[in-house]
């Protein structure tokens, strides 16, 4: 069922399994927010039953969930859309990752609704990566803040500290786990 006409989320949850309970970090989101189900290394049929389950929680509480996956497979699961590089294919809401200037780049191209840029500060998703920190995301990003998702090492606090950047939001995995 797409969603693209709701408000985008400026809080998102990225999800993967570090994340031991992740019913309830769902549950605790505020209405209104944003869920990225990843889940890679989850076997297909594990996966679709975590995901229908977050689902629930999700149209309960009026959140927009998205599949990183296929389009074709988000729209069968019943997401709200895809995160992926594929994103242009998708139906419903549109978002990709991108984690330098070539990818940011590509983001007009694929239409996507939201872009997030990573990794902002130092994260245990990429510990050998080099972090972007709050200059040089700015001067990468430069123009196109209007739908930039910080990513990476995020929390509220260090949200506040990119603020001149006018993002319109924030991820994070450990943040809410």
């Amino acid at each position: 069922m797409p969603r693209r006409h709701l408000p985008l989320p400026r809080l998102w949850l990225m999800t993967d399994e570090r994340i031991v309970d992740l019913t309830s970090a769902v549950a605790r989101l505020p209405k209104g927010s944003g869920v990225v189900f990843r889940h890679h290394a989850t076997d297909t049929p594990v996966r679709r039953a975590l995901f229908d389950r977050i689902k629930t929680i999700a149209r309960r509480r009026r959140l927009i969930l998205l599949l990183a996956d296929t389009p074709t497979r988000a729209q069968a699961w019943g997401a709200d859309g895809a995160h992926n590089r594929s994103a242009l294919k998708s139906v419903g809401l549109r978002t990709i990752a991108v984690h330098d200037l070539s990818e940011l780049r590509l983001a007009p191209r694929a239409k996507a609704d939201l872009v997030f840029v990573s990794p902002v500060f130092p994260t245990r998703s990429h510990p050998d990566a080099r972090t972007l920190g709050p200059v040089r995301m700015g001067l990468m990003i430069g123009d196109q803040r209007r739908r930039v998702v910080a990513l990476g090492g995020m929390t509220a606090c260090k949200f506040r500290r990119l603020r001149g950047l006018d993002l319109h939001g924030w991820a994070a995995i450990d943040a809410f786990a």
